[in-house]
């Protein structure tokens, strides 16, 4: 299923750090940022997650939330979240069929090497579970700044 701006959001459940249950269905009447990373505790998702975190009362006031998913367990999740004191939740996707429904899990290239990752990307979700905006091959400078912007237009 191709994901498309202005189509219907995947429907997904998962799980957070402690093994609770989150689905997409939760969040009717609310916007949704959900952002796909490819690992905890790396560089690039570190900073994201503290720029995500930072912001999360602003996003809060706008009428949103935050979820951030990997494929890193539950408990990859606790460690990073209680290291880098992050408050957004964190969904683990071990299966990739998450990120297989948002079309995030990719063929990658690095050093030569072609292997499958999650390709950073971000989808803004309406209130009625459509997809309002799409960031794919996300650079994370300035980037939670891009997503709270295109939010406040769209409100």
């Amino acid at each position: 299923m191709a994901v498309k701006k202005n189509g219907k959001a995947p429907a997904f459940t998962s799980v957070d750090k402690n093994g609770k249950k989150v689905s997409l269905k939760n969040f009717l009447g609310k916007w949704v940022v959900l952002y796909f990373y490819p690992k905890d505790s790396t560089p690039g998702c570190t900073v994201e997650a503290i720029e995500f975190t930072a912001a999360k009362k602003e996003f809060a006031k706008l009428g949103a939330v935050i979820l951030g998913v990997s494929p890193d367990s539950p408990e990859s999740h606790c460690r990073f979240t209680d290291k880098q004191n992050l408050g957004i939740t964190l969904l683990s996707d071990g299966d990739k069929k998450l990120c297989e429904k948002y079309a995030v899990w990719q063929k990658k290239k690095m050093a030569g090497r072609e292997y499958m990752g999650v390709v950073r990307s971000t989808f803004l979700i309406d209130p009625k579970g459509k997809i309002a905006e799409i960031w794919e091959k996300v650079k994370v400078k300035d980037h939670v700044k891009k997503v709270k912007e295109k939010l406040q237009e769209l409100k």
